[in-house]
């Protein structure tokens, strides 16, 4: 389990609020395009990442990696963020926040899932009820960029249209067995990098709601541990 504080944002204003995780999953392949998700995964393949055998396809990974803290650990320097929603089931609610899938790009050529729980998942310390965005869902931009060699780029941007609808995710993950209850938090896919994935010393991520003129932002730093052997 992990216990993580949100700060709320509603209608209403601003709120904290605890939330216990007691289960984290990671979405992969979730493109609503079939032609954006195909150059998602032919970017994977050149790293040497197998397909996936269907998609979406639903990775499971402890919850104490989902986490809002201003700096994560990596072993090497072959690991990369992307940004992506984040949904998370609490009490009768799901809010929507946004988080990073960061990943070890070596380790996702043998093993995907264990390429996925090797790295934190750093998210928003802030959150939106859905039912506040359900309604202008498709406006919702995604947005990241990347720190490399002291210039920041952009990484990535898109619409949210460009992965499966909330609602389409969790349908399809219920259908594969899984059972999104309370204390269950998923990442839900992601946008094709701009230039090709690759590593950075510091990643931010954002969602914007351009109709209720609110953005979600976390930043993060990256510290490369060596590797010994």
């Amino acid at each position: 389990m992990n216990t993580l504080t949100f700060d709320i944002e509603s209608s209403h204003g601003k709120r904290q609020h605890a939330m216990t995780i007691r289960q984290l999953i990671v979405a992969g392949w979730t493109g609503r395009d079939v032609e954006a998700m195909e150059a998602h995964i032919r970017e994977l393949e050149e790293l040497g990442v197998k397909r996936p055998p269907y998609t979406p396809v639903f990775y499971r990974v402890a919850a104490q990696r989902l986490g809002s803290a201003p700096e994560i650990q990596v072993s090497g320097s072959a690991s990369s963020g992307e940004a992506e929603f984040l949904l998370v089931h609490d009490a009768d609610d799901i809010f929507v926040g946004i988080a990073s899938d960061h990943t070890d790009r070596e380790a996702e050529t043998y093993g995907i899932t264990v390429s996925k729980q090797m790295c934190e998942k750093p998210c928003s310390p802030t959150l939106w009820p859905l039912a506040e965005v359900e309604g202008h869902w498709d406006k919702l931009m995604l947005r990241s960029y990347a720190t490399i060699d002291g210039e920041r780029t952009l990484y990535q941007e898109g619409p949210v249209t460009a992965m499966r609808s909330p609602l389409d995710l969790l349908e399809r993950f219920a259908s594969h067995g899984g059972t999104f209850d309370e204390g269950s938090a998923m990442l839900c896919g992601t946008l094709p990098a701009i230039g090709g994935i690759r590593p950075a010393e510091r990643f931010e991520i954002e969602l914007e709601d351009p109709v209720l003129r609110r953005t979600l932002r976390h930043s993060y730093s990256v510290a490369a541990l060596p590797i010994a052997g």
